[in-house]
């Protein structure tokens, strides 16, 4: 079995097509082991290191080349402590060696637009959207860059869920939005890699097709307890949902979408310029 036949397997376990055949290669197997990390050392990544990665990130594809995506790194103590303090649950947040912010940067296109005497308006959900998938498509071109050089990394899309605070200690203005944190460093310890859905639920020939998603989920579900089972003392809203005869994935993500998250988001971006028409 091939590298990548195996990082498939060990990826999503559900016997479906494999690499086997194909040439081997170091980037598709990098993707394919890629795991998150919450715990790092204390070693710093070198400055060269990490503007590399920061212009590789800058390198990815861009809506119309409009090039909406913005990075703040956040660097002062006290600053990374009171955007930790907002999320005790994730200590992470304040102990990595780095941390990133990428930003939707609908400002900037706007202002060009003053310089040069032709008005743009880009409050609008086309602007909004431009700008949050350049900074997603930047966030996870450094990811995959900086995981080849032995770094890991933590995406914190939780900071919108305190998105006034957080905006407020980076001193962001109108049309400029956080998509997602991200924390950086050598990772201490080895993690695991995430049991991803199957592929007969996530991919489609021809047309969207959903019919077997029931018993997709439910041996995905079962397959994932086997690996990976969730600690009871992680069951969520037992007070409001009950406790489960079986605790999988899919019951989880339920109950966590149940309670909605980000509800601040909405407001704050329609009180900073966008109007989503």
């Amino acid at each position: 079995m091939s590298g990548c036949s195996e990082a498939i397997a060990r990826r999503f376990g559900d016997g479906g097509p494999s690499a086997e055949g194909a040439e081997d290669n170091d980037l598709i197997h990098r993707v394919l082991s890629r795991k998150t990390v919450r715990r790092y050392s204390d070693r710093m990544p070198a400055e060269t290191l990490l503007d590399l990665l920061v212009a590789c990130a800058l390198s990815a594809s861009a809506k119309s080349d409009f090039q909406q995506a913005s990075i703040l790194r956040v660097r002062d103590q006290e600053k990374r402590a009171a955007i930790g303090k907002l999320f005790p649950a994730m200590p992470w947040i304040g102990g990595a060696p780095v941390f990133l912010v990428f930003l939707g940067d609908a400002r900037r296109l706007q202002r060009i637009g003053e310089m040069r005497g032709k008005p743009v308006a880009n409050g609008t959900l086309e602007g909004f959207f431009n700008a949050s998938i350049d900074a997603a498509l930047a966030m996870q071109t450094l990811i995959l860059c900086a995981e080849s050089v032995g770094l890991g990394v933590c995406p914190i899309s939780v900071i919108r869920n305190e998105v006034d605070k957080v905006a407020a200690i980076l001193g962001l203005p109108d049309l400029v939005f956080p998509v997602a944190g991200l924390c950086l460093g050598y990772p201490q310890g080895e993690g695991h890699v995430s049991l991803r859905l199957p592929r007969s639920v996530t991919t489609h020939g021809d047309r969207y097709d959903d019919s077997a998603l029931g018993a997709g989920i439910d041996d995905y579900d079962r397959r994932r307890n086997a690996l990976h089972a969730i600690p009871k003392e992680q069951h969520r809203s037992n007070a409001e949902f009950g406790e489960a005869a079986f605790y999988g994935w899919s019951e989880d993500k339920a109950r966590q979408a149940a309670k909605a998250e980000g509800a601040a988001f909405p407001p704050y971006l329609r009180a900073h310029g966008f109007r989503f028409d």
